[in-house]
């Protein structure tokens, strides 16, 4: 009989509880936990997680394997070939579900060894409401929760300089420890707490902002049964992701001593702001995609594999990063270079099947973010628009036609944009030009009239003619 998953079939180390962790995700689990997990194997950092469940779910709890599960990490190795590599995490004490059992949960402010709190509540878990009370068993939002906490916390202690919490959130927004941060003291206004509290938090507790970066793919469900085989075990809570992660951390220097960076070689960096990592991320891991995928679907590709696989496209995203983007960031160039390259390689992973329809979701919307910036420094730069991205734009407006040589493309994007490309259909015959013109003046999408970009209405025109009347493959560019 196959054994399940648990402390009781497979004893391994059990670490004190120093770490509070909002959300119970994927994520985190291939994250978060296996880098502490890997802290504890490598280090003396010597510390166990409690998960607390922040939204009231009753899919099942990781409590059935005593905190045990089972990463599977997967990708390419130095000679491109396809590893997967199983580890068992410890570092997982608990779960607590929170809606369930708000008593056990405020009883862990009361711990005197608790350190960290890390948080993944996605990017609409920090925010506020005016309804949540401090009374609440528990408040809605995730800064209410944490507001409770660490006010029980400031009152167990009475308000102890040395009993406040470094707080990593991972939450993908810009600077989320700032936001968090200003969440916590407007509940904290809001339920007219102290001014002491106030104070206790500003200057005993640390908040962080991060940068987290790894493909976490989860739970394997249509291959879960050959891996549990494989294995030797039973694990409902496998959880995949790829090799590559990185974990920037804009922090105190002494997080460093805290983290135990300096006894162990882990890609984590605490910095002093996050701003250059975040937008060689954008720039190049996110920029690379939103570029790609109108050229590569256009040219009949459907998955990032593919594209990888493909010579053409290849080469279009590998010199578009290296002639376009990395000229107009500012971190070390050869230090770009490197994440570039690490980048397409991570696109090759064949664990992941990443579907560019999937990716194409709100891709104006990206290409503002992602690539603009790009374009308009380049542009400044170099006196001139850049071939590739001023490519991929006009693949996009093809793209947003809805059909391409007898294909229809399914389109998602806020309605007044699409509204928009519905009512310039007849001009994606007639009067290319103008639509590119009009595409390019939409002040309220782009932030200006991207018109007065000397020299871009013209190369976009030129290149949405050639995408249109012809097969877009004799018109990439590719030197």
């Amino acid at each position: 009989m196959v054994k399940q998953l648990n402390r009781s079939n497979f004893s391994g180390p059990n670490y004190p509880e120093k770490i509070i962790q909002f959300g119970e995700g994927n994520f985190l689990r291939a994250f978060v936990d296996w880098i502490i997990d890997n802290l504890n194997q490598k280090t003396d950092f010597n510390s166990g997680v409690t998960v607390i469940r922040p939204i009231d779910t009753h899919h099942p709890s990781i409590n059935e394997q005593d905190g045990l599960y089972t990463t599977i990490i997967r990708g390419l190795n130095e000679q491109n070939d396809a590893i997967a590599t199983p580890r068992i995490i410890y570092s997982v004490n608990r779960e607590i579900l929170i809606y369930q059992d708000y008593q056990l949960y405020l009883k862990c402010a009361q711990n005197p060894d608790l350190e960290f709190i890390f948080s993944n509540t996605t990017e609409a878990g920090i925010a506020f409401s005016e309804k949540d009370k401090a009374t609440d068993t528990p408040p809605t939002t995730f800064p209410a929760k944490l507001t409770c906490f660490l006010h029980h916390r400031f009152k167990f202690f009475n308000g102890k300089k040395d009993k406040g919490l470094i707080i990593i959130p991972c939450e993908l927004i810009d600077y989320n420890g700032e936001k968090l941060k200003e969440l916590v003291l407007k509940y904290a206004k809001l339920w007219q707490l102290s001014n002491s509290f106030i104070a206790w938090i500003n200057e005993s507790n640390t908040f962080c902002s991060t940068l987290v970066d790894r493909i976490v793919t989860g739970y394997p469900k249509d291959e879960a049964t050959q891996l549990e085989q494989q294995l030797g075990y039973q694990d409902q809570f496998l959880d995949t992701a790829e090799y590559f992660y990185l974990f920037v951390i804009q922090g105190p220097n002494w997080l460093k001593q805290k983290l135990k960076l300096d006894q162990v070689d882990l890609n984590i960096l605490i910095v002093d702001d996050i701003k250059p990592y975040k937008e060689r991320k954008v720039g190049i891991l996110n920029g690379a995609h939103t570029a790609m995928v109108p050229v590569a679907y256009l040219a009949g590709l459907r998955t990032v594999g593919q594209c990888m696989d493909n010579l053409q496209i290849e080469t279009f995203v590998k010199n578009l990063l290296n002639q376009e983007v990395i000229p107009t960031l500012s971190l070390d160039k050869e230090q770009l270079k490197q994440f570039a390259d690490e980048v397409l390689k991570r696109f090759k992973n064949p664990f992941i099947k990443h579907e560019l329809i999937s990716i194409s979701l709100n891709s104006l919307t990206k290409f503002k973010t992602r690539l603009l910036p790009q374009l308009l420094t380049y542009s400044k730069q170099f006196n001139q628009p850049p071939k590739y991205i001023s490519f991929s734009l006009a693949a996009l407006i093809a793209f947003y036609r809805g059909k391409y040589q007898g294909q229809t493309i399914s389109l998602t994007d806020d309605a007044h944009l699409l509204a928009k490309f519905n009512e310039w259909q007849p001009l994606y015959q007639n009067d290319v030009k103008t639509l590119v013109t009009n595409v390019l003046k939409m002040t309220e999408h782009w932030g200006e009239d991207l018109n007065n970009v000397p020299g871009l209405t013209n190369l976009v025109t030129e290149n949405l003619k050639n995408i249109l009347s012809h097969d877009i493959k004799n018109y990439i560019p590719n030197n």
